[in-house]
């Protein structure tokens, strides 16, 4: 749903005539859900023809498939918290509980904009591949490296082992490694990355599954991994407090995906926390204090 509004706000490929009418769209969104195609129309000087060529221009079939996306849109924004910057949201005159109530609004703000953007099909593709692979290999840098140890951690509780690709500077041997019973998954926010493309072109060629988490729609990785989860939040790549918004997309997502992973295999995966709880907590295992 969000994908509609970002497509009208990128106007790519837009004439100078549909540009006004995504325009007058995102001025007056909360009126889109009851408008009548002749209104919206006459309020843009255009025709039925043009606003219908625009619909199927963002991916819709017609202008009543196009006003269901923006309200399930202006449904979504209704009930998100109040809107925070999220590159800058707080500023130097904030005082610390503003602060603190704004960091919690783009986090509540952010996971509810990601699961807009997602499809059941597309979690439960994923989650199989990654449930199928011999060896999951996490290939992330900076922040969402973090978000990547942070799964890895996870995966341990379900007897599974993923490796952190780049660590030690050893993504190249790492990557000479997979085979196709394994699963690379690429954590990549801007999704530009050429090292990352010559890598899931190698990838391709011998048919070794690939997972790619992005935050750019029109990634060129996108074309060769063999599944994508898109979430894209309104962050600049670089002009930026910090990387809060994407961060906290991808640290839902991969929790997301754990615990998919998890129900696959609940009563087992209980079985087995109980008794390697017993081990830990009162066997040889047991730390002493």
């Amino acid at each position: 749903m969000v994908q509609v509004l970002n497509k009208l706000k990128d106007q790519k490929n837009f004439t100078n005539t549909e540009m006004r009418i995504a325009d007058y769209i995102i001025q007056n969104i909360t009126k889109i859900p009851t408008i009548y195609i002749e209104d919206l129309a006459k309020r843009t000087y255009t025709s039925h023809s043009t606003i219908i060529r625009l619909c199927k221009k963002v991916g819709y079939d017609g202008f009543r498939s196009f006003k269901d996306a923006i309200s399930g849109v202006v449904y979504s924004q209704l009930h998100l918290p109040s809107k925070v910057d999220a590159n800058f949201p707080f500023k130097q005159e904030d005082l610390t509980m503003d602060i603190a109530k704004n960091m919690a609004n783009l986090t509540i703000d952010t996971i509810k904009k990601t699961l807009n953007q997602l499809d059941e099909e597309s979690l439960q593709s994923v989650a199989e591949l990654l449930f199928k692979s011999e060896r999951i290999f996490l290939f992330s840098r900076g922040d969402s490296q973090i978000r990547a140890r942070s799964f890895q951690n996870k995966l341990v509780k379900i007897n599974r082992f993923a490796i952190i690709a780049e660590e030690y500077a050893d993504e190249a041997w790492n990557a000479s490694n997979l085979t196709p019973k394994d699963c690379a998954l690429f954590l990549s926010y801007g999704g530009t990355s050429p090292q990352y493309q010559r890598m899931l072109q190698h990838f391709a060629a011998k048919e070794i599954p690939t997972i790619l988490i992005t935050g750019n729609s029109e990634s060129h990785l996108s074309k060769l991994a063999t599944k994508t989860i898109v979430t894209v939040q309104e962050e600049y790549d670089f002009v930026k407090v910090g990387t809060f918004a994407s961060q906290v997309a991808f640290e839902y997502l991969l929790d997301t995906l754990y615990s998919i992973l998890y129900a696959k295999e609940y009563n087992s995966n209980l079985e087995n926390l109980k008794e390697k709880q017993t081990l830990i907590q009162n066997g040889i295992l047991t730390e002493e204090l």
